[in-house]
């Protein structure tokens, strides 16, 4: 599912709701922990008094100088920052047929699942789920077509799939139980072969398996998933090929 202005413009809504509501509930608790009553903050921060308890309510939708004008009244630090998730929501161009690629070779043991929302203990979304029917393993996979920061990218693929592992302990799906792995789906071109062939003992730590013990899992009913591993796609006129080993000249997954 592509990110559209529709689905971030909904998605800005919810969390606004939510940060209104808990920040008029702080509010509130600074108010009547200082005893000062609404009139005497209304006053103060040059607001009239029927305001407060709506921003309290988290029905208003106050500017920044007037909560920090707030805080400021109420002996409190206004504090705005971003917390780093998994990744963006935003893809490349090339990951939907890199996707694709992948669903097409599928074994029928797989049940494939797109875009999986993660919120602990870390928020962000898992490209690609894949769940063994006839076993306990899950893998989250990444599809990438290149990679800026490889460290970046462990983290991210780490935190997915231990979010994901929360998911499913949750309750979310299911049973319990279950072997998270995880998964790199790999554009083959030259720079991503480079960096494959500069960074090969960074990426064997994080994805161990052989690319064919990953490939022969993925496309056949009785392979046993080899662990974290990475495969590769070739891209041409639109339409992707999964390579049964690594592309030539990179040792990584041999």
């Amino acid at each position: 599912m592509a990110v559209t202005r529709k689905s971030v413009q909904g998605e800005v809504a919810r969390r606004m709701r939510h940060l209104h509501l808990r920040g008029g509930e702080e509010l509130r608790r600074l108010r009547l922990d200082a005893g000062v009553s609404v009139a005497e903050l209304a006053d103060v921060v040059g607001v009239h008094r029927s305001y407060i308890p709506r921003i309290e309510a988290g029905r208003a939708r106050p500017s920044l100088e007037v909560l920090t004008a707030m805080g400021v009244a109420l002996g409190a630090d206004l504090g705005i920052r971003y917390f780093a998730g998994s990744g963006p929501r935003l893809h490349d161009r090339f990951q939907a047929a890199m996707i694709e690629t992948v669903l097409r070779g599928l074994d029928g043991r797989w049940r494939p699942e797109l875009e999986v929302a993660i919120d602990h203990p870390t928020r962000g979304v898992i490209d690609l789920v894949l769940t063994d029917r006839a076993s306990r393993t899950v893998v989250a996979s990444e599809a990438q077509s290149e990679l800026r920061r490889l460290e970046q990218q462990v983290r991210w693929a780490t935190d997915k799939a231990d979010g994901l592992a929360h998911r499913l302990a949750d309750g979310h799906h299911v049973g319990s139980g279950h072997n998270v792995s995880r998964l790199l789906i790999l554009r083959s071109t030259v720079a991503m072969r480079d960096l494959a062939r500069r960074y090969a003992a960074t990426l064997a730590v994080a994805y161990p398996a052989r690319t064919a013990e990953v490939i022969r899992a993925l496309t056949t009913a009785s392979e046993a998933w080899p662990g974290a591993g990475i495969v590769w796609i070739r891209l041409e006129g639109g339409r992707g090929t999964l390579l049964d080993l690594p592309p030539r000249g990179v040792a990584l997954g041999r």
